[in-house]
Parts: C-alpha cells; sequence; structure tokens
C-alpha cells in the first residue's frame, strides 16, 4: 500500500502582494525640455518602504527566490530615470523605449500603457526604438521575457506624472483646482471650458529638472490595459508599409554580400582573382574581412554572382574537426556526477540528448554601416545595442561617442539579435571599403554561419520508495553557450543580491536563475556544466527551459506509471504552487484529458514555471502509421500534434491578445524543437543551408486545432511571458509521443537521424540567385 504524497508546503506570500504598486505614490521628475517631458525614478530608494521580490521568502531553489527577470530590474533600476514621456503640439504623446521590436508586440503593450495612464486615445500614442544610449547602462537589454516586468512601472508613472502636470496647467490657466477638472481622450475640461494636451505642451514644460509626484489608475479603473488589442503596426505590416531592418535605406548604402569560408570562423589566406571579380557588372569593392571576402554592387544579386566567382584560399576554422557524433562524446564524457546513492530505494535513471538548433529568425541578418574616419553611423535590430556600441567602437579605433547606433525593428529574432555580429562585420566592411554599405547575410550564412543553440545532454535521476520521490538530481551538460553580449556585466554588479552559492560562471549563474523543479521531489539538485568548443552559440528562445523541462516532464511521466497513478493527477499531488495546479486543472478540464483515442494516439500534458509564470499544456498526437509515413514534397513528416491547448497565468495580462499570440509562438516553437528541427554538424558545418533543409513548423505539421486559455489573475504586476510557453509545451508533446509510442524518446528532435535533403555545396558559400521559384510553390 503506497503512502500518500507530501502535502504542499503554505503558498509563500506573492513578491508583489504588500502595496500594491498603482496605490502608492512613486516619484518622477518633470525634465528641462521644450514641452512637456517626464522622467520616472524607480530604484531602491524610490519604493517607499515596499520589499524587493527578492526578500520574499520562496521554496528554497534560487530561481524562486530571485530570478533572472528580477535581476534584470535590480540593475536597471539606477537609470530608470532616465527615460521619458514626450507630449507634443498636436496632442501626441511620443516614447523612445529602450527595448527591441522583433515581432513580440512590444510597442504595442508600451503604447497601451501610455494611453491608460494619460487618458490618451491610443492611435495618438506614438513607440519608436531608441538609439544605443550608454548612460542607460544596463537597462537597455531585450531578453529574459523582461521587457514587460522591467518596463510597466516607470513608464505608467512617467505617463501618470505627464497627465497630472497638463492637469494642473490647466487648473491654474483656468484659476481653479485641479480636482473639478476630467480628462477624456487626450481633451481637459472644466464646465464649458476645454483645452487639449497639444495645447499645454509647450505651457505644461519645465524649465529645470524637479521632482514631482502621481498617483497611478488602481486596476479597477483600467480602460484600455487588460484589454484585447490589435497590434498598433498590424495594418502596416499586413499591406506591406511597415519597414524593417531590410527595408531601411540610407544614401549610398549599396547592397554588399560576403564569400564565406567551408567551416564555422575559417580565414582567409589569399583572393586569387579580386581584380576579374571588381570588374563584375555593378560591382564596386572587394574587400578581406576577418571571416570572409566582402563585395559590394548596384544589387544583392550581383553581390551573389560576384561573391560566387570569387577564388579563396580558406584557413583553418575553429570546429574543423567536430561533428555531431564528436561533440555528443565530449558532452557526455563532462557530465557531472550524480550524488544520491539509491540505498534502501527504487530508481529512475534516464539520459537525452537535445541536437544543434538553429536560431535564425524569419528576416535574414542585416545591417547598415556609414563608417567615416572621424564617426560612424549603424543601422540594425540589435537588442544590447550599448554593448554594440562598445565593441564596434573599439574595433573601428573611434571612441564611443562618435559611434551612433539606430536600433530598428526585425523581423524576428529568437535570441540571435542579442548578439551584433552583423553590425560589427557592416562597420568592419565600411571602413574597409571607405563607402557606406547595406549588409545581408545570406539564408545560407545564417544557418551555417550564425548562432546556434548548442547541443546538450540532460541526465535525471529520481529515487522513490512508498509512493514518495526522495531525490530529484539533473545535470545538464552542453556545448558553452555564449552570454558574451551582454550579461556577464549584470551578473556582476548585482553579486551580492544573488542567492547562488559558489564562484559560478556567468551561464552557470544564469541557468540557477531561470531552473527550479516545480514538485516537492525531496533532495533536488540541478546542475549545470558547459564544454568550451568553439562554436558560435548563444541564447535561443527559453534558454536551457525547453530541454531541461523536456527531460524532467518525461521522467514525471515514467515516476507516474511506476506508481500505477495518472499522469495529471500525480503532478497535481507532487506540485509546489498553488498556480500550476490551477493551469494544470484547467487544462485537463479544458482538454478533455483522458478520452478515449485510437491506438497510436495519445495525450501528453507538459508544466512549467519560470519569470513568475505559470503554464500547463496538453497536446494530442498521432502517431499511426499512415500519418507517420504521409508523403509531402522535400520533407520529413512524422507524428502530427492534432490538439493542443496552452493554459497561461502570466499575472496581470497587459494585451490579452499579445499574451495569446505568444503562446501560439512558444507552442510552434516547441513543435519544431519536439519533431523537426536541428542542425547536423560534419567536419565543422551545418549541413543544413536553407528554410527548405531546416524543418521549423510547417503548416502541414501545425495542430488543426491550437487554444488559449487565460487565467483570471488578481496580480498588480505581468509576469514575463515571450518565452515561458516553449518548454511547456515542448515536454508535453514528447509525453504525447511517448504514451501514443509506448517507446521513451531520448534523443530529439525525434526526426534528428533522418536528413530528408541533399546538403548545398559548401563551397560557393552562398547558393546561385534563384532565376525561377515557381516550381518550388505548394
Amino acid at each position: 500500500m503506497t503512502e500518500p504524497a507530501p502535502p504542499p508546503e503554505p503558498e509563500p506570500p506573492a513578491p508583489d502582494a504588500p502595496h500594491a504598486p498603482e496605490r502608492r505614490r512613486v516619484l518622477a521628475y518633470l525634465l528641462a525640455a521644450p514641452t512637456l517631458a517626464v522622467g520616472v525614478r524607480f530604484g531602491a530608494d524610490a519604493v517607499q518602504g515596499q520589499e524587493a521580490a527578492a526578500a520574499v521568502p520562496s521554496p528554497p531553489q534560487p530561481e524562486n527566490l530571485f530570478d533572472l527577470g528580477d535581476l534584470q530590474n535590480l540593475v536597471a533600476a539606477p537609470t530608470s530615470g532616465l527615460i521619458s514621456v514626450q507630449v507634443h503640439t498636436d496632442g501626441t504623446a511620443s516614447f523612445a523605449v529602450p527595448r527591441a521590436e522583433v515581432g513580440q508586440g512590444m510597442t504595442t503593450a508600451i503604447a497601451m500603457m501610455i494611453a491608460e495612464e494619460m487618458d490618451l486615445p491610443l492611435d495618438k500614442v506614438r513607440v519608436a526604438l531608441a538609439d544605443a544610449r550608454p548612460e542607460l547602462l544596463m537597462n537597455q537589454f531585450t531578453g529574459g521575457s523582461n521587457s514587460m516586468r522591467s518596463m510597466y512601472l516607470p513608464v505608467r508613472t512617467a505617463a501618470a506624472v505627464a497627465r497630472q502636470r497638463l492637469v494642473s496647467t490647466a487648473a491654474e490657466e483656468w484659476g481653479v483646482a485641479a480636482s473639478r477638472l476630467t480628462v477624456e481622450d487626450g481633451v481637459i475640461r472644466c464646465g464649458a471650458r476645454s483645452a487639449t494636451y497639444g495645447s499645454l505642451a509647450e505651457k505644461a514644460a519645465s524649465a529645470k529638472v524637479r521632482a514631482a509626484t502621481a498617483r497611478l489608475k488602481p486596476r479597477e479603473d483600467f480602460t484600455v490595459l487588460g484589454t484585447p488589442r490589435n497590434r498598433i503596426d498590424a495594418l502596416e505590416i499586413v499591406t506591406g508599409r511597415k519597414k524593417f531592418g531590410m527595408d531601411h535605406d540610407v544614401p549610398d548604402a549599396k547592397p554588399t554580400m560576403v564569400r564565406r569560408p567551408p567551416t564555422i570562423n575559417g580565414t582567409v589566406k589569399a583572393v586569387h582573382n579580386a581584380d576579374a571579380v571588381l570588374r563584375m557588372p555593378g560591382i564596386t569593392d572587394v574587400a578581406v574581412i576577418e571571416h570572409g571576402v566582402a563585395v559590394r554592387g548596384a544589387t544583392f544579386g550581383q553581390c551573389v554572382d560576384a561573391l560566387r566567382a570569387l577564388e579563396v584560399t580558406w584557413g583553418r576554422g575553429t570546429v574543423d574537426t567536430e561533428s555531431d557524433d564528436t561533440v555528443l562524446r565530449k558532452i557526455k564524457a563532462a557530465a557531472l556526477p550524480m550524488v544520491v546513492p539509491p540505498l534502501f530505494t527504487k530508481k529512475l535513471d534516464a539520459e537525452f540528448t537535445f541536437a544543434f538548433a538553429s536560431n535564425s529568425p524569419l528576416e535574414p541578418d542585416n545591417a547598415i554601416a556609414d563608417v567615416r574616419a572621424d564617426r560612424a553611423e549603424i543601422w540594425s535590430s540589435l537588442k544590447v545595442p550599448i554593448v554594440a556600441q562598445q565593441d564596434i567602437a573599439a574595433r573601428l579605433g573611434l571612441p564611443q561617442k562618435a559611434v551612433t547606433v539606430h536600433v530598428v525593428e526585425g523581423g524576428g529574432s529568437f535570441g540571435r539579435h542579442l548578439f551584433h555580429d552583423v553590425a560589427a562585420e557592416a562597420a568592419e566592411i565600411s571602413q574597409k571599403m571607405g563607402k557606406p554599405v547595406k549588409l545581408s547575410w545570406s539564408r545560407t550564412d545564417n544557418f551555417r554561419q550564425g548562432r546556434t543553440h548548442p547541443m546538450c545532454v540532460s541526465r535525471v535521476r529520481a529515487t522513490h520508495a512508498l509512493g514518495n520521490v526522495l531525490s530529484y538530481e539533473q545535470r545538464h551538460t552542453g556545448s558553452q553557450t555564449d552570454f558574451g553580449h551582454g550579461l556577464g556585466e549584470m551578473i556582476t554588479s548585482a553579486a551580492a543580491k544573488l542567492p547562488v552559492a559558489g564562484n559560478l560562471t556567468f551561464a552557470e549563474t544564469i541557468f540557477q536563475l531561470t531552473q527550479s523543479t516545480p514538485y516537492h521531489f525531496g533532495a533536488t539538485t540541478q546542475l549545470l556544466n558547459e564544454v568550451p568548443l568553439r562554436f558560435n552559440t548563444g541564447s535561443m528562445r527559453n534558454i536551457y527551459s525547453p530541454n531541461v523541462a523536456c527531460a524532467r516532464e518525461l521522467v514525471v511521466d515514467q515516476l507516474a506509471a511506476r506508481m500505477g497513478r495518472d499522469p495529471v493527477e500525480f503532478r497535481r499531488a507532487f506540485l509546489k504552487d498553488k498556480r500550476l495546479r490551477a493551469v494544470l486543472d484547467r487544462a485537463a478540464e479544458e482538454g478533455g484529458w483522458g478520452r478515449p483515442l485510437p491506438a497510436g494516439m495519445a495525450q501528453g500534458v507538459g508544466v512549467h514555471a519560470e519569470y513568475r509564470g505559470a503554464v500547463a499544456a496538453l497536446v494530442e498526437i498521432d502517431c499511426r502509421p499512415e500519418t507517420v509515413n504521409r508523403k509531402i514534397r522535400d520533407a520529413v513528416t512524422g507524428p502530427r500534434v492534432t490538439k493542443a491547448l496552452m493554459v497561461v497565468d502570466a499575472g496581470f495580462a497587459i494585451n490579452p491578445r499579445g499574451l495569446e499570440a505568444q503562446m501560439m509562438g512558444g507552442f510552434n516553437d516547441a513543435l519544431a524543437m519536439a519533431l523537426t528541427s536541428s542542425l547536423h554538424i560534419k567536419d565543422g558545418l551545418p549541413l543544413e543551408g536553407s528554410w527548405d533543409n531546416y524543418f521549423y513548423t510547417r503548416q502541414w505539421n501545425t495542430p488543426l486545432e491550437l487554444r488559449v486559455v487565460i487565467m483570471p489573475s488578481d496580480s498588480e504586476k505581468p509576469a514575463g511571458a515571450g518565452e515561458l510557453g516553449v518548454a511547456p509545451a515542448f515536454a508535453a508533446i514528447a509525453c504525447a509521443y511517448a504514451r501514443a509510442t509506448g517507446t521513451l524518446p531520448t534523443s530529439f528532435p525525434i526526426n534528428h537521424g533522418t536528413l530528408g535533403f541533399d546538403p548545398l555545396p559548401r563551397e560557393p558559400s552562398t547558393p546561385q540567385s534563384p532565376t525561377d521559384g515557381l516550381d518550388r510553390a505548394f
């Protein structure tokens, strides 16, 4: 007879529970400017006694006490007063947000915050992306699902102070008490009198910087925030008017491309026919750069022809002898040992391998650079523009203040734009050619020479007895993840606040600040070790969590089976967090958990908590032969997820429609990672060289039904959501596959063992320009 699982621990108070921010005064500044401008002061000395989230008691894993978002908020706080909302004479309000918009809808959410606090129509709010602002220090970083968490209070505060200043200016003009005035749609009224924000913008301006306070709207008075809204740029997107990185034009910045080596990070020994290539139609310049040969021409097509014509002798790269199997052997050899002996208990050991994956966005990497003798100007989609500015200035031998970096909207990122490789390369080319350049990487460049999510292995050991799990150990080992884009200085500056013992590396610290086990599994440890191979790696969406959670949830299903318990009931019994139990219960109810399905089909469930949010995913998968073996041209088909449900509690949902889109996007990322998309490394280079080769989620393998349920929340603040849905969806798909096939999957994606395409040649590095794409259309 089994003993019952341990009762849940008392729920710790939420970090934002005491003194809801909307009901307390916050400090801001009126800035010296021609029209009204308000900046917000948001730091430890401005919260009037409210304790930081890091001090709230929680279960004893670092991520629960102080997560990556808390770290980002902490280091951003000292410079939050340097951002401002401006009011203009035409009645609009504007804000240059120090974050990057790459399709996640961040600018829409920021506009909603301003519209709400200013009682201004949403279409009168203009949100742009700020250039690199070195005075912001670590407050211009986009990543870790932190934009809404870090910007929610500062932006609302600045907007509220702006509204109050306009109202008090009108009151002074009319000689009445401010309490008698009303505001609606950017118009202030008192009886028969009225004044628009625009008419008061100059009068309300301050001649000097001085402190100001304002009350934020209570949540019950919201009319914009918390309501589903279309993106503010939706019409421009669907009509083709929206400008992404590739759409920007700078005078005389001509198309530029690069012939690249046949291995990662190879070098140029000699170019044998540069003069002949210079005589090709349209070509203006040829230049040797650090990892290739750049060509500049009148059109990108001419650049492709020219770079393909180059005759180059190449030097070695950094991983020329590495292939999938050599990397995997090194990773397995570096795995940290388990420490809990299975004495008088039963043990469950499992090992899971995750292949290299590409974080290439839909828009190819691109940048414009205009480098002169005494200055430089860069345009690119950058998530850490201050680091980009510093590094590019050093490479060019210029003072940092002589380099202007403009952040432009990008067509996707998946973490790729945390790095500024393409911007730095464009600057190098422009300096060597002495001319402005519009650099674009080819699709093949992106997949073969771009950043990748490292191959990794997750080993798990769980011991159990008498119906309880007594220990849970997870050892996650991978090729090294590069965090050189700008997290190290954040960790260093906040080291005293981190609840992580020992002298950990930056990667280990990030692992500890993002990973935790949501179950009462006794003695629990999760450790990271990385092998310093010189691949070009980076943080892909959700960093470590998809792989870690997939391994964990598969083991949870195995534990449930050993104990003869239903997977949902087992999870519910051991979950620590009441929010996770709530989303799991809702998913089981809405998704019809346990409903009968034909042989070869099954349901799977996964849960995950991160970024102060909670998600449950429930999927149904079809692994029947007629589905697995269906024929689609140039595709590896395999199992198909037919139905999916995501239930999310992300705190206060600023824009429920945007949150729903984030969950859908996360699910499709997970579907690709679980079933179809990976890189095959051979002799120092990925074999994948295009989207045709790399099987990211396609229309034919998306579920016919994908629903998102947003749980009601009484939280006063948003949680992080941009990456939150990937890990539980990955886990649910893997668990469904295991139940449908009766086998435990141990290598991901499921189809990695099948190549499914003929690799493009290693040289030339870019395929020939297409002449007729009609035969490629479905």
